[in-house]
C-alpha cells in the first residue's frame, strides 16, 4: 500500500505489529521531523510497517543514532519483544569454553545440520537502510579484505555479486548459500536498493564457514555443518568473529550490544539453529509449542522466516538475542533441542 509519509498511517483491523501498538498518531507527529545525521527519518524507520501490514515488528533503523533519536518509538518495541527494560544492559560471552552441548543426536535420526550466525555491521557508518552507494561499496572492499586475510579452517574465497561467473552462481546457488535480493519486507526497508551492487559470498573450502556481505546486515557470519556437533558449530563461529574484527570494527552500544537494523537482531545479533525431523511432533503443534515457548525458541519452516515445514522437518532457533550472552543463546537452543528429541522418542 501507498502511504503519505506526512501524515499518521492507518493501519487494517487485522494489523498486530509491534509498531501499530506502539505508534500513536501523538508520537508519530513528536517524532515526525527528526532526522539523523545520515539523513533517516521516522517515514522510513516505519516504511515496511506500514507498506506490509503482516508485518510482525515494522521498524528498522537507519544508524545508530535512530536508537537514540526515535527512542520513544523503539524503547518499547524493544522492551516487548526481548523483555529488556531500561535499567537493563546488555551483556556478552564469546567464549566457547563456557558452552555446555555435547552432540544431542549423535545418530544422526533427528538433527540434519547446525548452523549458528551473527550480524555485525561497521562502526561509524550507516545501517543498511540509510548507506549511500559508496558507503556500501567501501564496506564490500574492506570486509573482502580482511575476509582474504583469514587463514586455517577459514580460508577461502570471496564471490561479488556483480559481475559473477556463471558458473560460480550456479555452485552458490546449489549449495544453497548464494542470497537473493531481500524480500517484500526488507525492500520496503529500503535494503534492496543498487541490487547487486556492493554485495557478496564468502566461503571457506569445506563450505562450513560463510559470511554474507550487505545483506540485511552489513555482515552475516555463518557457521554450519552437517549433524548435530553444536559446539563445533558455535567454536567456528566464535574464532572467525574474533578474527574478523582485527580488521573491521563493528558497531557496538554498551547498553544495546551490537546494533542491528532490525531491533530484533539486537545484543547478540545471533541466531542458533538446527534443522530437525520431528514428525510425530509435527501432528501436536500444541505440545511441540509448548516446549520450544519453554526454551525461548523459534518454529519456522526450513526455508526462514514465513515459510512452513516440509515433511516434519522444522528449523528451531533461540528467540531471545538481547540481554543474554552469546552462550546462553546457544545454550537455550540446545537444551530445547534436548526437550524437543526426548518427546519425538517418547511419542514414537
Amino acid at each position: 500500500m501507498a502511504w503519505d509519509s506526512s501524515s499518521f498511517p492507518e493501519f487494517n483491523s487485522d494489523c498486530s505489529s509491534l509498531l501499530r501498538r506502539y505508534l500513536s498518531k501523538q508520537l508519530f507527529e513528536q517524532l515526525q521531523n527528526k532526522v539523523t545525521a545520515s539523513g533517516f527519518t521516522l517515514a522510513q524507520a516505519i516504511n515496511s510497517g506500514v507498506v506490509n501490514q503482516d508485518s510482525n515488528i515494522g521498524v528498522y533503523a537507519g544508524d545508530a543514532e535512530s536508537y537514540r533519536l526515535f527512542d520513544t518509538l523503539f524503547e518499547p518495541i524493544i522492551f516487548d519483544y526481548h523483555g529488556f527494560s531500561a535499567n537493563d544492559i546488555h551483556r556478552s560471552d564469546l567464549n566457547q569454553e563456557h558452552l555446555s552441548a555435547p552432540n544431542p543426536d549423535p545418530a544422526g535420526q533427528f538433527i540434519l545440520s547446525t548452523r549458528i550466525r551473527v550480524g555485525r555491521n561497521v562502526a561509524d557508518l550507516p545501517l543498511g537502510p540509510a548507506i549511500t552507494r559508496e558507503q556500501r561499496n567501501l564496506i564490500e572492499s574492506q570486509v573482502a579484505a580482511s575476509l582474504r586475510d583469514l587463514s586455517g579452517e577459514l580460508a577461502g574465497t570471496y564471490y561479488p555479486l556483480l559481475g559473477m561467473d556463471e558458473t560460480v552462481r550456479n555452485q552458490l546457488v546449489a549449495d544453497h548459500f548464494l542470497f537473493k535480493a531481500g524480500d517484500r519486507f526488507l525492500d520496503a526497508a529500503g535494503l534492496n536498493r543498487d541490487w547487486p551492487e556492493g554485495r557478496g559470498i564468502f566461503h571457506n573450502r569445506e563450505k562450513t564457514f560463510l559470511v554474507w556481505v550487505n545483506e540485511e546486515d552489513q555482515l552475516r557470519i555463518i557457521s554450519m555443518q552437517q549433524g548435530g556437533d553444536i559446539e563445533a558449530v558455535f567454536s567456528r563461529l566464535m574464532t572467525a568473529v574474533k578474527e574478523i574484527e582485527k580488521s573491521v570494527a563493528f558497531m557496538f552500544d554498551s547498553r544495546l550490544g551490537y546494533l542491528t537494523s532490525c531491533p530484533t537482531n539486537l545484543g547478540t545479533a545471533m541466531r542458533a539453529s538446527v534443522h530437525i525431523r520431528l514428525p510425530q511432533l509435527a501432528t501436536d503443534m500444541t505440545a511441540f509449542k509448548k516446549i520450544t515457548d519453554a526454551h525461548q525458541l523459534q518454529i519456522r519452516g526450513i526455508d526462514g522466516e514465513h515459510s512452513e515445514s516440509v515433511s516434519g522437518i522444522f528449523d528451531i532457533s533461540n528467540r531471545r538475542r538481547l540481554g543474554v550472552t552469546e552462550v546462553e543463546c546457544v545454550q537455550d537452543m540446545y537444551n530445547g533441542v534436548v526437550a524437543l528429541i526426548k518427546r519425538e522418542k517418547q511419542l514414537e
